[in-house]
């Protein structure tokens, strides 16, 4: 008989997004960030409101209780896709909110050349290797908060992988050469959003599932409102759930087709080491009584589909 090492993932269904948050950090021992540089990415691809892009709410949140855990220094880096990250993260009050709970906000696109690290083509479908912010490699600890929608652009879905596109250059300072263009152009594309993710570590994500696309994406489409907040250590653990969830309220053809683990960004994330590899090693509890019949179903999901 083969024993699968189990990794949890948390989930609660709640109307209080801020409340629902605390619960699950409680889950996770939040004492392995006192003292230490937290580089932190969110969702602002685009300036459009959740569940386009992070919750104001869900950003206060989290920062508030990674501080409260006594961390040095939080550094929220970003490089918006669907327009200018400054503008982005000005008109979702960003800036306003980094004032008022003293964290840092680095625009990734206005980095000098010296802080991109250089990953090479070797082993990955990157014709030319890519270039990851050396952020979230000096860092202590790398907390991530994405939200649940589907990626008409290729992606097919933009969780917690997908998220990680952000920490990419789109052009390395000084040069004409495109990285975002090579990606999103490439039959491999969701092969190289998995291989974004094994260059860095994350140590927590947070996933806001209070609203979701289930079509479209990844700046809008058809809303539904699951009030479900889940969290995790895992990036395909919470990946995978993300999917079955999306299938559980009805999503595109591409989502629903095959089990979850042949989805090209899982099943290569499986591949080289980024996180679980099959359905059977994810352990997801439910926060409370409210949360048990959802998390009942995704497990059936997962055990059928997964």
């Amino acid at each position: 008989m083969v024993v699968f090492k189990k990794t949890d993932v948390y989930l609660i269904k709640t109307n209080h997004r801020t409340e629902g948050i605390n619960s699950l950090l409680e889950k996770f021992n939040l004492d392995e960030f006192s003292g230490k540089n937290i580089a932190l990415k969110a969702n602002f691809n685009s300036a459009d409101p959740f569940p386009a892009s992070t919750h104001l709410e869900t950003l206060e949140a989290l920062v508030g209780n990674l501080q409260e855990a006594g961390a040095a220094k939080i550094v929220l880096a970003e490089r918006s896709g669907m327009g200018n990250t400054s503008e982005v993260l000005k008109k979702l009050g960003v800036f306003q909110l980094s004032d008022k709970l003293d964290f840092e906000v680095v625009i990734l696109d206005e980095e000098d050349k010296e802080r991109w690290f250089k990953v090479e083509g070797r082993d990955n479908h990157w014709l030319r290797g890519f270039y990851i912010s050396r952020i979230f490699l000096e860092a202590d600890k790398v907390v991530q908060t994405c939200c649940l929608k589907t990626h008409r652009f290729g992606g097919h879905f933009t969780l917690s992988l997908k998220n990680s596109v952000g920490v990419v250059a789109k052009k390395l300072p000084g040069s004409i050469y495109n990285y975002m263009n090579e990606l999103h152009l490439s039959p491999h594309q969701r092969k190289m959003i998995a291989e974004i993710n094994q260059q860095y570590p994350v140590d927590l994500i947070l996933m806001d599932g209070m609203n979701a696309f289930v079509n479209k994406g990844p700046e809008r489409g058809d809303i539904i409102e699951p009030n479900l907040l889940i969290a995790s250590k895992d990036r395909v653990a919470i990946d995978v759930v993300g999917v079955a969830l999306l299938r559980y309220y009805g999503t595109t053809s591409k989502v629903s087709s095959g089990s979850i683990f042949k989805q090209e960004q899982i099943r290569r994330a499986a591949e080289i080491g980024v996180g679980v590899e099959s359905a059977e090693q994810i352990n997801l509890i439910p926060l409370d009584e409210a949360s048990q019949e959802i998390t009942a179903d995704i497990n059936s999901i997962l055990e059928e589909q997964g």
